[in-house]
C-alpha cells in the first residue's frame, strides 16, 4: 500500500528552530538567519556591552564605583557636619550605631547619647553609651548655609539628629572632627587625583606610544629604554624621592597638581607599551595602507585610524590604571609626602593611624583603609570584566 505522500513531506520537512535571544535583549519575531547576521554585524561597542552585562562581578563593581563617585560630587551634602568643623568635647568619640529598637519597642531610627567620664589615673576620656538618650535621626534638617562646590549655596543636608545631639557614626579624631564627614570629603580629593593621573598619564602615553610604534627606528629605541629605566625602580621609593623634593610652603591647590603630574610621569609606561603594541599590529592592515596611499598625514593616520581601532583595549588599561594611582596618592598623603592637613583624603586619614598604641585605643580611625580597599578592588574586577568582555568573538 501507497504511503501518503503529503504525511512523508510532513515529516520530512525539518522544523524551523526557535530564535535565539542576543545577549541583554527581547526574542524578537525573526529569522534565526537574522539573529546570527545581527549578531557578528554588531557594533564593537554593542557586543562588548552584551558580554559586560553577563559579567556579574564586573556590574556590581561597576555599580560601586558609580556610587564612590555620586559621593564624591555631592560629599558637602551627604555628610552630616562639615568636614573641618571641631567639637571639642568629644575626642576620640567611639562610633554611634543606628538603633530602631528602644526599650523593647520598634521605634524611629536613632542614636544612643554618650555619658563621658574621665579615667583617674590617666585622665584619658572615657565615653559610655547612655542608653536613656535616644537622639532620633531627622532627614533634611536645616544647618548653616555651605556651599556645594564652592558654587551653589544649601541650607540643608541628608541626614542628621535633633538639637545638640551629637552624630558621630564612624566615631570622631583627635580635634573631634566627624570620621565619617571627612571621608567622605576625602573620596573626593582621592578619586580624582586618579582621574587627573590617569588622564596625564593618558595622554603622554598615547603620543609616545603612537610615535614608537608607528616611526620605529631611533624614537621607538629612545622610548623603549626610556620605559624600561622607569620601571626598573621601585615605584614607593621613586614616588617619595620626587615628592619629597616638593616645598613645603606650596599651597595646598599646588601640592594637589604636583601629586598627579608625579604620578602621571611614572604611569604612562603601561598605556605607551600597549598603544604601540597594537599599533605594531595595525600599522601595515590594508585600511592604513590605503590612507597612507591617499595622502593622509601620518598624525592623523594615528588619531583617526589606528586608535579607533583598540579603544576598548586603552579603556582597559584606564579602568585598571586608575586604583594605582589613588594607592599612589594613599601612600605619599600617609607618609607625609603628598596632600598635607587640613585637607581631607583617605591618605590623610591615615596619618592618625600611624601609631600602634592609637590604634589599639581608637582603631575606628583605621576605617579609611577599608574604603581604599573596596575602591581598588571594584576598578580591578571591572577592569577585568571589561577585559573579558572586550573580545567579544573568544566564545
Amino acid at each position: 500500500m501507497l504511503e501518503d505522500t503529503s504525511k512523508l513531506g510532513s515529516r520530512a520537512a525539518p522544523k524551523p528552530a526557535d530564535p535565539v535571544a542576543l545577549p541583554g535583549e527581547e526574542i524578537a519575531d525573526v529569522t534565526v538567519g537574522s539573529k546570527a547576521e545581527a549578531y557578528y554585524t554588531a557594533s564593537q561597542t554593542r557586543l562588548i556591552l552584551w558580554r559586560l552585562r553577563k559579567h556579574r562581578l564586573a556590574m556590581i563593581s561597576l555599580g560601586i564605583v558609580i556610587a564612590l563617585y555620586l559621593t564624591a560630587i555631592f560629599a558637602e551634602f551627604l555628610s552630616p557636619y562639615d568636614y573641618t568643623a571641631r567639637n571639642s568635647r568629644y575626642l576620640y568619640a567611639p562610633p554611634q550605631l543606628i538603633r530602631v529598637i528602644h526599650n523593647g519597642e520598634l521605634t524611629w531610627p536613632f542614636v544612643y547619647g554618650y555619658t563621658m567620664t574621665r579615667d583617674p589615673r590617666t585622665l584619658l576620656e572615657i565615653y559610655e553609651t547612655n542608653y536613656n538618650d535616644p537622639n532620633y535621626l531627622v532627614f533634611l534638617p536645616k544647618v548653616e548655609p555651605y556651599k556645594l562646590w564652592g558654587l551653589v549655596t544649601l541650607e540643608r543636608r541628608l541626614f542628621g539628629v535633633e538639637g545638640d545631639a551629637t552624630l558621630f557614626l564612624l566615631g570622631s579624631d583627635s580635634l573631634g572632627r566627624d570620621l565619617l564627614s571627612r571621608i567622605l570629603y576625602g573620596t573626593r580629593i582621592s578619586l580624582s587625583i586618579g582621574l587627573v593621573g590617569v588622564a596625564l598619564s593618558l595622554v603622554i602615553g598615547i603620543a609616545l606610544g603612537g610615535i614608537s610604534g608607528y616611526y620605529g627606528g631611533v624614537p621607538d629605541i629612545i622610548i623603549q629604554r626610556a620605559i624600561e629605566i622607569l620601571r626598573a625602580f621601585p615605584d614607593i621609593p621613586l614616588w617619595m624621592g620626587i615628592a619629597a623634593a616638593l616645598p613645603p610652603n606650596w599651597p595646598i591647590l599646588r601640592v594637589y597638581f604636583a601629586i598627579s603630574i608625579i604620578l602621571a610621569l611614572l604611569g604612562w609606561t603601561d598605556i605607551a607599551r600597549v598603544v604601540r603594541g597594537k599599533i605594531l599590529s595595525l600599522r601595515e592592515q590594508d585600511f592604513a595602507m590605503a590612507a597612507r596611499l591617499a595622502g593622509v598625514k601620518e598624525h592623523r593616520i594615528i588619531s583617526h585610524h589606528l586608535l579607533p581601532s583598540f579603544t576598548s583595549h586603552l579603556i582597559v588599561v584606564i579602568t585598571l590604571s586608575i586604583p594605582a594611582m589613588i594607592l599612589g596618592e594613599t601612600v605619599l598623603s600617609f607618609l607625609g609626602l603628598g596632600l598635607r592637613p587640613p585637607v581631607s583624603s583617605w591618605g590623610v586619614l591615615l596619618q592618625d593611624a600611624q601609631n600602634v598604641r592609637t590604634i589599639a585605643s581608637y582603631p575606628w580611625l583605621l576605617i579609611p583603609i577599608f574604603f581604599v580597599v573596596i575602591t581598588v578592588l571594584a576598578f580591578n574586577f571591572f577592569g577585568d570584566g571589561l577585559r573579558d568582555a572586550a573580545d567579544p568573538y573568544s566564545n
